[in-house]
């Protein structure tokens, strides 16, 4: 599944085996004094302004007369190296970032109960933390990892085009998208043929997205696989729908994320979902044909569904976690309190990071710099991720895709299809 894409992808990582080789060749600090060691993205280090003049952790540095050396790696190998580490009889590391969709209940067990230490030494107003994102990190009941960075779906859409095709305000309900969707498959001012919505067709997303609408799933928290299986017929229904009118790209079945940026920026497409970070990005005047014209909202529910329920969007995050091995966890505590402070998280959403509390989004320091930071703090209220963690995971999200790709190009009947998801992945889901 896509991750966030603040200028790292997924796509490009290496292999496991690479990339544990590649691990080992990165130690830890062992410098005299009290040294904190993190394992982590470059982009975590980045983000907290570490080595420049605006380091947001000076602070903290200088209260507990410690240094914060970080090893940074690409993600693949990020997750291989911490998941060995905290597997060892001792870790030099004191915390390490770890994406919410790896932590098993196999996992979890490496790394600290954190429940106990926010009780006796809580974070600033930790309510104010997204309750989706620490539903995340949390593994048979136990808290194990606090939120740290976020990447949420909104719905994308090119106002110049939607203008063009005589539309003057962007669809509020699932019905109205898909109608606008086809209104705006046409041939553009600039003679450019447009296809309403472009969506990769490898990504778990958005089916769920889909599903999500009509108030289904793909697979809940507590692991009821399709719990509403006539609300999933109707969100790939949906899709076909759209597919057949030519409102989905013709070779739906090989596109890529990549592509919904470049089809987005140059005009191409209408419509598409993408994390709310990638605004910047899609207005970019080095990259995009259309600066300041392509805005983003939240995905529409049904209007069978609207304001009845919220709409639950995607979101995909990062979490600080201390192995349960490490040999300082109250200094790895006050690190992780410190970057999850209402002062450090809205530092790092200036400096990029997608910021975990709901409160940073009404900061006019953001709001100014953000223009979707409105839109996206709404969203990020009702959002969970588009399944839970379990060890056939990969293979759960590639079976269920297989399905829905031969649903939306016609080649299998969608109820058919729907039967065949719930058929082939039951046997992945945990006992």
């Amino acid at each position: 599944m896509k991750a966030f894409n603040l200028d790292i992808t997924r796509r490009g990582f290496l292999g496991t085996a690479l990339g544990g080789a590649a691990a080992l060749a990165v130690s830890p600090s062992r410098a005299a004094g009290k040294t904190l060691n993190v394992l982590s993205h470059k982009v975590h280090e980045t983000v907290l302004g570490t080595g420049t003049d605006s380091d947001l952790m000076k602070g903290w540095r200088a209260d507990n007369a410690a240094e914060i050396v970080f090893t940074t790696l690409d993600s693949n190998p990020l997750m291989d190296r911490l998941f060995r580490e905290a597997s060892l009889g001792e870790t030099d590391y004191g915390v390490g970032y770890m994406v919410d969709n790896r932590p098993t209940s196999e996992i979890a067990s490496l790394f600290e109960p954190l429940d106990g230490m926010l009780k006796d030494d809580p974070i600033e107003d930790f309510g104010d933390i997204a309750p989706g994102l620490v539903e995340g990190m949390t593994v048979d009941g136990k808290l194990i990892g606090i939120p740290v960075r976020h990447a949420t779906q909104g719905l994308f859409y090119n106002e110049e085009l939607l203008e063009e095709a005589g539309i003057s305000a962007p669809p509020a309900t699932l019905e109205e998208l898909v109608e606008q969707a086809k209104k705006t498959t046409f041939t553009s001012a600039a003679g450019t043929p447009v296809t309403g919505m472009i969506l990769a067709s490898d990504l778990a997303v958005f089916p769920v997205m889909f599903a999500r609408a009509f108030g289904g799933d793909f697979i809940t928290r507590d692991f009821q696989l399709v719990p509403d299986p006539a609300a999933m017929e109707q969100g790939l229904e949906t899709l076909r729908g759209m597919f057949e009118a030519g409102a989905l790209p013709r070779n739906y079945a090989t596109t890529k994320n990549d592509d919904q940026v470049t089809w987005i920026q140059q005009g191409r497409a209408a419509f598409t979902v993408l994390p709310f970070a990638r605004n910047a990005q899609l207005n970019n005047p080095e990259q995009s044909k259309y600066p300041g014209r392509i805005k983003a909202i939240e995905f529409p529910i049904s209007a069978i569904l609207a304001g009845k329920m919220p709409m639950a969007s995607v979101t995909e995050a990062w979490a600080m976690v201390i192995p349960k091995n490490a040999k300082d966890k109250q200094l790895a505590w006050s690190y992780i309190k410190e970057v999850s402070s209402k002062r450090v998280t809205l530092g790092m959403a200036l400096n990029g990071n997608g910021p975990v509390r709901v409160s940073s989004y009404a900061d006019p320091a953001l709001t100014q710099k953000n223009p979707v930071a409105e839109v996206e703090a709404k969203v990020l209220a009702n959002a969970r991720g588009a399944f839970p963690p379990f060890p056939e995971a990969a293979r759960a999200q590639a079976t269920m895709l297989e399905e829905v790709q031969l649903a939306v190009i016609g080649r299998k009947p969608v109820k058919d299809a729907v039967a065949a998801i719930i058929e082939r992945v039951k046997p992945l889901l945990p006992a």
